[in-house]
């Protein structure tokens, strides 16, 4: 029977999913869990894994280099950018792998276009309508399998055929500042009703701005997906889109306040976890790279290949995983970029497949069914 507190408190509860930015679930009926984290903007892979032992890193990267002066060596070539201190403790535990020189399809220099293919799954802009995260929802065990987004509308990469709802009221208007405070000064002096409310607050601006609070934006973000994706009959997939990765100017403190906030995410989301953290996949991606050179700015501009990363209990980590092209002038793409070594449709393709037990031929024509004679990574699980 409803009466108006318990109105109330399954309101602030829903709330605290609706207001929740950037993340989209779905249920599939398996133990394994996949979380991908889209990296908006296009990340420097460079300034996040260094490559110390090109002789043509620190040259190369002026400014851009000296963050790396005292970073943890990840091998004889690359190293950790030191905001990532969980991301170092998972490494060592053999439980993170970074794929360098790594590139979707994409080869132009537009946010939008380069977002759309890495999460269609497509080799060119607008070819493919759905995403490859909600094609991957016909591969595994998948039941019931219903795609939750707790977001206004489902990235492109969770929509498909298969079905997808949503928790947020997108059609209301955005209350003002004023009623906020209104409603939370109502619910201060109700220890239950406050407490739900002042977690719906905390989770209203999460991840578009990853140096938010320090970082504890992000770590919210990372706790409330693994409440959402560590229950027994919870949600199995999760995508987590973030922000402010576009570091045009003064990159260096605003690059390191980014990758500490990924990286308390992480660490959060499996502190979460639990046991569960075992059968759990997180997969970092970009829609492309920065240009090897510091510009005029001290920051870097639109480039092609990046860092990825494939984090987990079951993923064989501890190494870095690169055909390293070289930084020398003469071996960068189109004179300015990291050259694309690997395929990031073939990374992705491959963690699905060594996570779900699929055949890595069906995994790459399923979720990537335009990328032609190319062969999944094996061996990343």
């Amino acid at each position: 029977m409803y009466d108006r507190r318990s109105f109330l408190i399954r309101s602030g509860a829903f709330a605290g999913l609706a207001l929740a930015p950037r993340m989209a679930f779905a249920k599939a009926e398996t133990d394994r869990r996949f979380v991908f984290i889209i990296q908006r903007g296009a990340a420097d892979g460079l300034g996040t894994i260094g490559a110390v032992g090109d002789p043509a890193f620190a040259g190369a990267r002026g400014q851009l280099a000296a963050d790396f002066a005292g970073a943890k060596k990840l091998d004889s070539m690359f190293a950790l950018h030191p905001a990532m201190t969980s991301l170092a403790g998972m490494y060592d535990a053999k439980e993170a792998l970074f794929a360098h020189a790594i590139a979707s399809p994409y080869r132009d220099r537009s946010h939008f276009d380069g977002q759309n293919v890495l999460e269609s799954g497509g080799t060119g802009a607008y070819q493919v309508k759905d995403g490859w995260l909600n094609r991957m929802l016909g591969l595994i065990p998948s039941g019931e399998a219903k795609a939750i987004a707790v977001s206004a509308t489902v990235p492109l990469a969770l929509r498909g055929p298969h079905e997808v709802s949503s928790y947020a009221p997108s059609a209301l208007p955005q209350a003002s500042d004023d009623l906020m405070m209104r409603v939370a000064s109502l619910y201060q002096g109700d220890g239950q009703l406050h407490g739900l409310w002042s977690e719906a607050m905390n989770t209203r601006t999460l991840t578009g701005d990853l140096t938010a609070a320090n970082a504890a934006n992000a770590a919210a973000t990372g706790a409330l997906a693994a409440k959402l994706l560590a229950p027994a009959n919870g949600a199995r997939i999760a995508m987590i889109e973030t922000g402010g990765w576009d570091t045009h100017a003064g990159q260096r403190g605003r690059l390191a306040a980014q990758l500490k906030g990924l990286d308390a995410m992480i660490a959060a989301l499996k502190t979460g976890m639990g046991p569960a953290w075992s059968d759990t996949m997180v997969l970092v991606a970009t829609e492309f790279g920065r240009t090897v050179a510091v510009n005029g700015t001290g920051g870097s501009d639109h480039g092609t290949g990046s860092a990825a990363m494939l984090i987990g209990g079951g993923v064989k980590g501890g190494r870095v995983m690169a055909d390293w092209p070289g930084l020398g002038q003469a071996a960068l793409y189109e004179g300015r970029d990291l050259k694309p070594t690997l395929g990031l449709d073939q990374f992705v393709a491959g963690a699905v497949a060594g996570h779900y037990g699929v055949e890595p031929g069906k995994a790459m024509a399923t979720l990537f069914p335009d990328t032609k004679g190319a062969a999944a990574v094996s061996g990343l699980v």
